[in-house]
C-alpha cells in the first residue's frame, strides 16, 4: 500500500467519532500522512495519532 495523505478529521470520523467534539477545527484540519493508508488503520492507531497531533499543537502554541 502506498502512503496516503488525509485530514485528521477523516481519521476521527472513521475510527473515533466520539472524539470529534473535543477537538478544535484547527486540529481536525491537520494533514496526516499515513504510511500504509487509511484502510489498514486501527482504532488504537487513531487514538495515538490524535494524541500526538494534540501534543504537537500545544507545543506550537507554547513556542509562539
Amino acid at each position: 500500500m502506498d502512503m496516503e495523505t488525509v485530514k485528521l478529521s477523516q481519521i476521527v470520523e472513521r475510527l473515533a467519532p466520539e472524539l470529534s467534539p473535543f477537538l478544535t477545527s484547527r486540529e481536525l484540519d491537520l494533514t496526516i500522512v499515513l504510511r500504509d493508508g487509511l484502510e489498514v488503520l486501527e482504532p488504537a492507531d487513531a487514538m495515538e495519532i490524535v494524541q500526538h497531533s494534540i501534543c504537537n499543537g500545544q507545543k506550537q502554541t507554547l513556542l509562539q
